[in-house]
């Protein structure tokens, strides 16, 4: 009988992925990740950590595993949260949850449970894992999860090989309606409990007050550039090779301040992101203003008006070599090799037609469109049909 340790979060996915394992014959412990204490920055009502390691208890008692409470507060604190606090000090947006399960699910955790006598971990994203052979040896496959509208192969983009062989996935090939009447079924008590919103473990995080306590305020200005400026209107230039245009398509546009016109006031640069939209304050504009770009050296926000504004817009990013990850080491393309993949940017976003070119200054991720908001500290994540094979941090 092999032993799994489940991490149970005290959601409905996770009592599931206990209760399905249970069912083939694997020993089953539960385990609820402790991640946080400091309430002062939760929207308590939200998501208490207290209300969650309770349900994941009643559960593990309903399915008759053992349990127990791991305190991982330490290293959350210092691998997720005190490295976004330093990457949106440099103006880029984190993403935690993808973090999260590199640096702690499926590092500190797995560690925890393979201590424990565990053959495997697992969790109730919604992927899939398959297996096949490359030179005779077994090569671990992510695959997205049955059900496109919950899907959660990106937020595992950066697991390894290793890491892969050591987890199961045990409700990827079931729809989430699914997995609700099955919980009900077995009457667990998380069967109808909403989905939970927010960082990673941390339940509501009220942002720019969580960033609040590292990152002082300081007043600057919203400057509103129009979508008619001449910076918008360069014809593409020609290019002598390849590296050029790759360099050209990738970069962002530069703007100063004398460019638009001051239209509002913020608190911060740090605590805005590309593509943001709540948050700016700035009404009697016909249409919606978006923030088309932020500088933290100069504190000043650009925004445009309306989401289809020309600023928002690249067709190409970069991933500098240290930031790019192969889940499948053995697709990896060489120096001045090219691959035909889709690639997203973002959790929910569509997959996109795209083609990578690795260069001396890293990999390049051309879109066949342009994509809107595309943010420097965020993931991209490639896949070969329903296979996500890398991914890297945007640069």
């Amino acid at each position: 009988m092999k032993r799994v340790v489940v991490g149970l979060s005290g959601g409905v996915d996770s009592s599931v992925a206990a209760y399905l394992l249970k069912e083939q014959g694997y020993e089953v412990i539960g385990l609820f990740m402790k991640n946080w204490h400091d309430d002062s920055v939760t929207i308590s009502k939200e998501c208490p950590w207290l209300d969650d390691s309770n349900d994941a208890m009643l559960v593990a008692e309903k399915l008759g595993i053992p349990f127990q409470t791991v305190d991982l507060s330490e290293e959350y604190k210092e691998r997720i949260v005190d490295y976004m606090f330093n990457e949106y000090e440099k103006g880029r947006t984190p993403n935690p949850d993808v973090l999260c399960n590199r640096e702690i699910k499926f590092d500190v955790f797995m560690k925890i449970a393979l201590s424990l006598g565990a053959d495997y971990v697992a969790t109730g994203h919604y992927c899939r894992k398959s297996e096949t052979k490359v030179n005779g040896e077994p090569v671990y496959q992510l695959l997205s999860g049955k059900d496109q509208n919950k899907d959660q192969s990106y937020f595992l983009c950066q697991l390894s090989q290793e890491q892969l062989s050591k987890t199961l996935f045990p409700i990827g090939e079931l729809q989430k309606s699914e997995v609700r009447k099955i919980a009900a079924e077995q009457d667990l008590v998380t069967a109808e409990k909403k989905d939970s919103q927010g960082l990673c473990f941390i339940g509501k995080v009220r942002l720019p007050e969580f960033l609040q306590q590292k990152l002082q305020p300081k007043e600057g200005a919203i400057v509103e550039i129009d979508a008619s400026e001449e910076i918008y209107q360069n014809e593409t230039p020609s290019f002598s090779n390849k590296i050029e245009e790759l360099e050209f398509l990738s970069s962002k546009y530069q703007y100063d301040p004398k460019d638009g016109k001051i239209v509002g006031k913020h608190q911060g640069a740090h605590y805005f992101t590309k593509g943001q939209r709540k948050g700016l304050a700035v009404g009697g504009t016909p249409e919606p203003l978006f923030v088309i770009e932020t500088s933290v050296e100069d504190n000043v926000i650009y925004t445009g008006q309306g989401k289809d504004h020309p600023g928002i817009y690249r067709r190409a990013l970069l991933i500098s070599p240290e930031e790019t990850h192969w889940v499948r080491p053995d697709l990896k393309i060489e120096n001045g090799e090219e691959m035909k993949v889709q690639a997203r940017i973002r959790y929910r976003q569509p997959l996109q037609e795209a083609t990578l070119h690795q260069t001396e200054k890293g990999l390049y991720v051309v879109f066949e469109k342009p994509q809107a908001s595309i943010t420097e500290g965020q993931f991209v994540a490639w896949h070969l049909d329903d296979e996500l094979i890398g991914s890297g941090v945007i640069s």
